[in-house]
């Protein structure tokens, strides 16, 4: 494995990122200009009883009608500029980028500050770098986003940001030919086995303890920061929501309660107990993508020099430990779940 100086020079590297232009929005990665206009801070005003506000969005010279509402559940307390739910009309979409989109997921900069937008791009970055790592995962694309609020009370800072939006889980469950599941649980030997595995190990990755494979405390169904996903009588974990994450550290984000730790950048193994070859495994597969993984930071767009440093840094804490497989193995098997 490369030296630490090395990860650096990566940063010069252009990231094996391109796909063909097959279809629209998620099966290409180029950085999307898009303009949304409508009742921002109506929109705002309304997070005691959210509701759908009529916006319209421009892209690619296409005006297309589409309704605005806030969603999220945590940012909506700290967030200024809160993750949206975007709804377009199917009729009305045409042949644009969003061709076959219904509802999507929006992920803003909650602060409107440089700060804010840098850690939506570690946010971005977290999701590629589990794209890497496995097929069953939340596909993303960057848009750079021109705000125009109607309301004419849009904060300055605000107007021109980078957001993204993630792959519905239906059309990402007929892309790997599976069903989306709602389950109350899920029991430890319907899960494939390799998928949790890279599931643990990534979330170490990236220090994040804000996931579980039980039901959040407001919900029935399973799981907590992830979707289940059913394919050949197996059942494959899909994490999500990684704001809470050491690699984006986010000035509102603490680490889960029951762990323990000083601050998010501090790692800790949540995963559940399981085969030592499987994990090992999963632990051999990071290790092999190091090098595409450094590649994705410097590939990262709006990513200042100074923060993708930082962002490499935090990684090879991980790789660091990944060079004693043995002692790493033994680490997680001491702190693993459900023994």
């Amino acid at each position: 494995m490369p030296m630490p100086g090395l990860f650096l020079l990566m940063l010069l590297l252009a990231g094996a990122c391109s796909h063909a232009a097959a279809a629209p929005l998620f099966n290409e990665l180029e950085v999307l200009e898009v303009e949304l206009t409508g009742p921002i801070d109506s929109v705002f005003r309304s997070r005691k009883e959210p509701r759908d506000f009529p916006f319209v969005l421009r892209v690619d010279g296409r005006e297309l009608p589409v309704s605005v509402r806030l969603r999220g559940k945590s940012r909506l307390d700290h967030c200024r500029f809160p993750p949206l739910r975007l709804g377009f009309d199917p009729t009305g979409v045409g042949e644009t980028v969003f061709a076959g989109q219904g509802e999507l997921k929006l992920v803003t900069h909650c602060i409107n500050s440089n700060a804010g937008e840098t850690n939506l791009l570690e946010e971005y970055l977290a999701y590629r770098i589990f794209n890497l790592l496995s097929d069953y995962s939340y596909r993303v694309r960057l848009l750079h986003m021109s705000y125009i609020d109607t309301d004419g009370r849009l904060d300055r800072d605000a107007h021109s940001r980078y957001a993204f939006v993630i792959e519905p889980t239906e059309q990402l469950a007929a892309r790997l030919h599976a069903e989306p599941l709602q389950l109350p649980a899920v029991s430890k030997v319907r899960l494939d086995a390799q998928q949790a595995a890279l599931v643990y190990v990534f979330q170490y990755l990236v220090g994040n303890t804000d996931w579980s494979l039980v039901a959040p405390l407001d919900s029935k169904v399973c799981c907590h920061n992830g979707k289940l996903v059913g394919s050949n009588e197996k059942i494959f974990y899909v994490p999500y929501d990684f704001d809470q994450s050491g690699i984006v550290n986010a000035s509102y984000a603490r680490p889960h309660p029951e762990v323990r730790l000083p601050n998010v950048r501090a790692r800790r193994y949540r995963g559940y107990c399981t085969d030592q070859d499987v994990l090992r495994a999963a632990i051999r597969h990071l290790n092999s993508a190091w090098a595409q993984i450094m590649g994705l930071v410097g590939d990262t767009p709006g990513l200042s020099e100074r923060d993708a440093e930082r962002t490499v840094d935090y990684l090879m804490g991980y790789f660091e430990k990944a060079d004693n497989e043995e002692k790493l193995l033994g680490k997680f098997e001491k702190k693993c779940l459900g023994r």
